[in-house]
């Protein structure tokens, strides 16, 4: 679900995270084999190779955060252990290959962002014939047990972003016959599903009505944008907010307002403070975004890895789908605390997102 930033810290006190369940989940570098069956004397973890399977390349997360995350912590913890990196780029078939190659190389913990949930049960069946552990990461495999789950809370980031957008539509007289659009995630993404299950809560019992719902394909900020596009022929002014499920989506509906000659456009929410996203909460585009530094996920995710290689059971203090988790609660960011909570928080820079067609937009919000 997501796209994301450069500079983050990995500390949980800078961002002000609160860790509200316990989890797994992260990690990965493209893998030159190790030594098996060595032990490293540090934390007493057998050295094994531990694979990274990550859904798409859509996102940059992956490359910038969620990964290097993993690594720093796994290498922390167990030096002579050997991460093995894959990214799917979208396609289930390929991550299929992926996570089979991963056993065929002797991964004994298999991490994993599935980019079908559905699909990636009988992964996980066929890796515990083999005794291979599996941590289902960011997206829950909800049709299977895992041995671990680790994410953000994806139900509390859909009613917060919903919530927040409401409280801002509603800041104003809304029109009788007007209402929100709203953009999901993808339908074969688990975690989206969290998070459209939370942006109802949030949207529900506002007393502001939901003119059309999407779930978008792919997560792809063009099939939000067309799919917008039309809601805008449609509604025209009767449209008062668009909750969107991430900062892709979000990006994509702003476009088909400008588009359409919009301006300004309506309040529209977004997820994972991308760059992006974080400068059209600037410009004033976009009302707010969720700052969750993946980072700390991908770290979470390698120390969970690391107790099943030492054959000890990780801590959980809840569970989802029937299987052992950790969550974490991220922070919504909007024009107003953006600054305390990316800047000040050194999660950007100015340098980041005051480029020279963001500059006076930043002076305006007392940014520089």
């Amino acid at each position: 679900m997501a796209t994301h930033i450069t500079g983050r810290t990995i500390a949980v006190a800078a961002v002000g995270l609160m860790v509200v369940a316990t989890t797994a989940a992260c990690g990965g570098s493209s893998g030159s084999s190790g030594s098996s069956g060595s032990t490293n004397g540090s934390s007493g973890a057998t050295a094994a190779k531990v694979a990274f399977l990550m859904p798409d390349e859509g996102s940059t997360r992956y490359t910038l955060h969620d990964r290097p995350g993993f690594e720093k912590k796994l290498k922390e913890l167990c030096p002579a252990c050997t991460p093995l990196y894959n990214n799917a780029d979208g396609d289930a078939s390929k991550q299929q290959q992926q996570f089979n190659s991963a056993i065929a190389q002797g991964a004994k913990v298999i991490v994993i962002d599935p980019v079908d949930s559905a699909a990636a049960v009988t992964m996980v069946n066929a890796a515990h014939t083999q005794g291979v552990k599996v941590i289902a990461y960011d997206r829950p495999i909800p049709k299977t047990t895992v041995d671990f789950y680790v994410s953000f809370d994806n139900e509390a980031i859909g009613k917060a972003i919903a919530t927040s957008l409401i409280k801002k539509v509603k800041s104003t007289p809304v029109p009788a016959g007007s209402g929100v659009l709203i953009v999901n995630g993808s339908p074969t993404d688990a975690a989206a599903g969290l998070i459209k299950k939370g942006i109802h809560e949030g949207v529900d019992n506002s007393g502001v009505p939901v003119l059309a719902e999407y779930d978008t394909i792919e997560w792809k900020p063009e099939n939000a944008q067309k799919w917008v596009a039309g809601q805008i022929s449609r509604f025209g002014k009767k449209i008062v907010g668009v909750v969107a499920a991430n900062d892709g989506t979000a990006g994509g509906a702003i476009a088909a307002f400008k588009a359409a000659g919009v301006n300004p456009n309506p309040p529209v929410s977004g997820n994972d403070a991308t760059v992006a996203g974080l400068q059209l909460i600037i410009a004033g585009d976009q009302y707010n975004t969720i700052n969750k530094p993946s980072e700390i996920v991908g770290a979470a995710a390698a120390e969970v890895a690391n107790a099943f290689l030492k054959g000890t059971k990780p801590d959980a203090s809840t569970s989802l789908f029937g299987s052992p988790t950790k969550l974490f609660t991220p922070t919504l960011v909007t024009a107003e605390n953006l600054k305390a909570e990316i800047i000040d928080k050194k999660i950007n820079t100015v340098a980041d997102l005051c480029t020279t067609t963001y500059a006076a937009a930043c002076t305006k919000l007392g940014i520089s």
